[in-house]
């Protein structure tokens, strides 16, 4: 018969006092009508306690301050002041001592890629603590590739007003959306149809401070978003109108970039549809375009249909390969009747 020997106890004595946050005393206010059988008692108790404040005693706050009955939590990017005691009873030797700490914020992005190599990035921040928060701080400090401008203020009257209002709390479990723009440094601009696989965008700064003025601080990782695919060959545009004439034509201008890693020689083909006619000369030839490189072409074409109409038609053939790239729904013009002049 085997006897299993007695599991030997661990016993470890730990005391943890929070030297700072305290919180404001809180009462229950007691009162009655003058007209009641206490008359102006309880009133008059209240005026008297040192913990309420003078003048406005129904409060539940007061001004006194309470050290807390328990430790609360520690949240991540809090600075806190503790005194921690710990006895050892047992006879193992303890070598770490782990202490919890919460998270404050739940932090999600989401990335947008625009035609003209600008990147949005949306920032939904959370607040997944039982108190408010006064957001002093959310910014996105970019990487060496981008210039970011923030996209969280208006101006109104000459004035740079934020789009949260006067007051900059956020609730708990409250979310608020923070928008930033990303544009491509000069010297990297010429490159940014180019760049393929994971790129580095920047990270939050987020500065906060809780019930008493404590401030917190968090910064993210750096986010990574993937670079859009474009294929051998990027059409892209750099100038269409917004309004045009109806049968009246008008002007684009298309960059063509070679985002592959051999020289392309390159014949554009114009293809009429029912609403868009393209004026010029059909399989023109564009020449060689070298990996990594641009080329910009103006064209004219009119639209024969009003209405919000798509510009496609466009196709690139590479002689080499004997590859053709078509292109469709490049971008959309409202076409109006010509009895209504669009100003130039």
């Amino acid at each position: 018969m085997e006897v299993n020997p007695p599991k030997q106890e661990h016993l470890l004595a730990l005391k943890v006092m929070r030297l700072t946050k305290p919180t404001l005393f809180t009462n229950i206010p007691v009162t009655c009508e003058e007209k009641d059988l206490p008359g102006d008692l309880f009133n008059q108790l209240m005026r008297d306690d040192p913990s309420t404040v003078n003048g406005a005693e129904i409060l539940m706050l007061g001004e006194m301050l309470t050290l807390p009955q328990n430790f609360g939590n520690i949240f991540l990017g809090e600075t806190f002041s503790s005194y921690i005691s710990v006895h050892n009873d047992s006879n193992q030797v303890v070598k770490d001592i782990l202490v919890k700490v919460l998270k404050p914020l739940d932090v999600k992005t989401k990335f947008y890629n625009a035609e003209t190599d600008e990147v949005f990035l949306e920032a939904q921040i959370q607040n997944i603590t039982t108190s408010p928060m006064f957001m002093e701080k959310v910014s996105l400090e970019p990487s060496i590739m981008y210039n970011v401008a923030e996209l969280n203020s208006v101006n109104q009257a000459g004035e740079c007003v934020t789009t949260f209002g006067s007051r900059a709390y956020l609730q708990p479990m409250d979310t608020r959306q923070y928008l930033y723009c990303l544009k491509p440094k000069k010297e990297f601009a010429e490159k940014a149809g180019i760049i393929k696989g994971v790129t580095v965008i920047g990270k939050l700064d987020i500065v906060w401070k809780t019930n008493l003025g404590e401030r917190g601080r968090l910064q993210t990782s750096q986010l990574q978003r993937m670079a859009p695919g474009y294929g051998d060959v990027r059409l892209s545009l750099e100038a269409i109108p917004d309004t045009v004439n109806l049968e009246e034509p008008f002007h684009i201008t298309c960059k063509i970039t070679n985002c592959s890693e051999r020289t392309m020689d390159l014949v554009l083909e114009m293809c009429n549809t029912s609403s868009i006619h393209w004026c010029g000369i059909s399989g023109r030839q564009l020449g060689k375009l070298h990996p990594s490189s641009s080329l910009c072409l103006a064209l004219t074409l009119l639209s024969s249909v009003q209405g919000l109409q798509s510009v496609s038609g466009l196709r690139l053939t590479d002689t080499f390969l004997k590859r053709t790239y078509e292109y469709d729904d490049i971008a959309q013009v409202c076409v109006v009747s010509s009895a209504v002049k669009v100003e130039s």
